[in-house]
C-alpha cells in the first residue's frame, strides 16, 4: 500500500550572514552590527581595549546607565559587569549570560570584546 501524499508544510529555516549586517551602530571604541532573520534581531557587538559604556554609549542613550536587558554570548574576550545595585560579574569567552537593566560595562584586558546579543540589540547605541 502507498503512502498517501502529504500536504504538511515544512519548517522554514531563516539565515543571514551577519557578515553582511542590516545595519552598524558604531560608537566609541566599539560597534554593534545588526541582523533581522526570521522576525529576530541578532546582534554582534565588538568593544576595544578601553571600552567602556559610561564613556562610549551613555552619550548615544542619554540614560545614567546600560537600561538594556541582554541576553547573549561571549565568543571573544572579558568583560566587566557593575549593576546599579553594586553587583559585579565578569564575562568571558565561552559565556552565556543574563545581564538586567541598570548596569554599566568595561573591556577587560587587550583583547576586543565580541558579544553576540539575542535580546537588547534592538534598542542598543539607538539615539533616543
Amino acid at each position: 500500500m502507498a503512502d498517501a501524499p502529504t500536504t504538511e508544510k515544512k519548517a522554514a529555516v531563516h539565515k543571514k550572514s551577519l557578515q553582511s549586517p542590516d545595519e552598524t551602530r558604531p560608537f566609541g571604541k566599539g560597534k554593534l552590527e545588526v541582523v533581522n532573520v526570521g522576525g529576530v534581531t541578532i546582534g554582534r557587538s565588538h568593544h576595544e581595549p578601553g571600552w567602556k559604556w559610561s564613556e562610549h554609549v551613555k552619550p548615544i542613550a542619554k540614560t545614567d546607565r546600560c537600561e538594556v536587558n541582554h541576553v547573549g554570548y561571549v565568543v571573544q574576550g572579558r568583560m566587566k559587569i557593575v549593576g546599579r545595585d553594586g553587583s559585579e560579574e565578569e564575562i568571558q569567552a565561552g559565556d552565556g549570560f543574563v545581564i538586567p537593566p541598570g548596569h554599566d560595562a568595561w573591556t577587560v584586558g587587550n583583547e576586543t570584546v565580541i558579544l553576540l546579543d539575542f535580546r537588547g540589540s534592538p534598542e542598543y547605541a539607538k539615539q533616543k
